[in-house]
């Protein structure tokens, strides 16, 4: 049986390990809104009466939705963390 400090060895650069879905979905929908976040990745569950419930199920069943999730959230982040550095 593996332990935490195994499991996260295993996956190092891995920048979505420990990032759970409910926190990225959060931040996107935060960040954007559901209208915006729908033209950048055109999938029902974003479009059509959005939900963070809906949209969690549907992600975690779609493997290619939840990839395309996954990328923007990566690109999101680095752009905030690159406007962070401009301010400094």
């Amino acid at each position: 049986m593996k332990t935490d400090k195994n499991q996260s060895e295993a996956q190092p650069s891995n920048p979505l390990h420990g990032v759970r879905l409910i926190d990225i979905v959060e931040y996107l929908q935060k960040k954007y809104g559901w209208e915006e976040l729908g033209r950048r990745i055109n999938i029902r569950c974003f479009t059509h009466n959005p939900s963070l419930k809906s949209s969690l199920t549907f992600l975690r069943k779609t493997p290619w939705a939840r990839t395309k999730v996954e990328e923007l959230y990566l690109r999101s982040i680095k752009s905030d963390e690159k406007n962070t550095e401009r301010q400094w």
